[in-house]
């Protein structure tokens, strides 16, 4: 039996990425064995050691290990280099490949929605690590405008400088809110209990233009975003999208196997 899993803190315990990959290996017949692995931050190095003693296929890696596992590993496509992130390590006859399949993984998601980002105007909110492959892959596209909002307007000013687009702090938001036809929401606030003052900005925002907000975030049953996107009458996707695409990105890393995206979907959507 071959291994594979996701790398993460405490987290990883509620992801769901095991219960889709389980799914789809088993819809395939696959000898495949896919576990959550909690990795502690001074860990990080052994683990992904780990993966190339045990002759594993590979890991995903998720918050807070997707810059960490760098120096660890043996190659990085030119994307993961270029990002300075890592969702994917593939095991190579022993040599550990980093990709990153979020950008690809967004960028499906976004067509998905059906809404074209040339020319339009978008606003992204959030500077981590997951806003990372958000703004890389809106900047690919040439919009009109793209805004990247931080708590910490620092932040956004680094991830733009790296990656493209305008950095600005929460507290300027209302107006880029206002104009753009994309919001996205690439923060871990997502309702109310999770961030009560980024949620008082968002009920406040008048989104005039929007056509399309997404929550990389899925599975609250209040969603502020969600709301915004009801009361702006535009389209809502949450992130389960993405997390299919960029799953199925990875998988055909790790097995040369590309099933239908609904295969993906499907596990998800039946436990969220």
């Amino acid at each position: 039996m071959k291994l594979l899993g996701v790398m993460g803190d405490q987290r990883v315990l509620h992801s769901l990425s095991p219960r889709m990959h389980k799914a789809v290996i088993s819809g395939l017949g696959l000898d495949i064995c896919y576990l959550p692995f909690v990795v502690e931050p001074d860990q990080v190095g052994p683990a992904v050691a780990g993966l190339r003693a045990l002759g594993a296929l590979g890991a995903n890696v998720t918050v807070p290990h997707k810059r960490a596992v760098i120096p660890h590993l043996d190659r990085l496509s030119a994307r993961a280099r270029r990002l300075g992130a890592v969702n994917t390590i593939v095991n190579r006859e022993g040599s550990l490949e980093g990709h990153n399949t979020d950008v690809e993984g967004f960028s499906r998601a976004l067509a998905q929605a059906g809404q074209p980002v040339p020319g339009r105007r978008v606003l992204v909110l959030g500077a981590g690590g997951a806003a990372r492959a958000v703004v890389a892959a809106l900047a690919e596209q040439e919009p009109d405008r793209l805004w990247v909002a931080a708590r910490r307007q620092e932040a956004a000013a680094r991830l733009t400088a790296e990656l493209g687009g305008e950095p600005l702090a929460l507290a300027q938001v209302a107006e880029p809110a206002s104009q753009a036809h994309i919001l996205v929401n690439a923060t871990s606030v997502s309702s109310p209990d999770e961030g009560p003052e980024l949620a008082r900005l968002v009920q406040s925002l008048e989104p005039e233009h929007c056509r399309l907000i997404m929550d990389l975030n899925y599975g609250r049953r209040q969603n502020l975003w969600a709301e915004l996107a009801r009361r702006a009458g535009c389209l809502f996707q949450d992130g389960l999208p993405m997390l299919a695409h960029q799953a199925r990105l990875s998988f055909r890393l790790w097995t040369g196997q590309e099933p239908p995206l609904k295969e993906f979907l499907r596990p998800l959507e039946r436990a969220s």
